[in-house]
């Protein structure tokens, strides 16, 4: 693969991690791992990945405080989000956060290479998502 792109994974299930990484590296891509995300928000940061793979619940730093800080940063990376969380709730937020694809465990690898591609080839979400501010108080004067 000629365009290869550096992936990070940040996913507390060592087994899935390892064998989305043999999979995404066998189609080129550089693979960084990280098991929460704090690690992951230091990748970030240090690496530049081109897109960030992140699981919504991880000890010490789950995938909503990750997608939340870097929600309308220019440079945030693309985010795929994977979760075993059925609720639509969960992902609303997580598209409303800007992520470009949300995807249920357990997925077919098919899925999210379909994912990866699409995160290659469209906006990024993330770093379009406008932060919302509390509207200023108009204050009236009797004067």
């Amino acid at each position: 693969m000629a365009d290869a792109k550096t992936i990070l994974i940040v996913d507390d299930d060592y087994e899935l991690s390892d064998g989305i990484r043999a999979v995404l590296e066998k189609q080129g891509h550089r693979v960084l791992q990280a098991r929460d995300g704090i690690q992951g928000k230091q990748l970030v940061y240090n690496q530049r990945p081109d897109l960030v793979i992140l699981d919504m619940m991880m000890p010490r730093m789950g995938g909503y405080p990750v997608l939340e800080h870097f929600k309308g940063k220019p440079d945030a990376p693309p985010v795929i989000m994977i979760t075993a969380n059925e609720g639509s709730r969960h992902k609303a937020y997580a598209e409303y956060l800007g992520v470009i694809d949300y995807i249920r465990k357990p997925f077919a690898m098919e899925r999210l290479l379909e994912a990866v591609d699409k995160a290659f080839t469209s906006p990024n979400p993330l770093a379009q998502a406008q932060t919302k501010k509390p509207a200023a108080k108009q204050e009236k004067s009797d004067n």
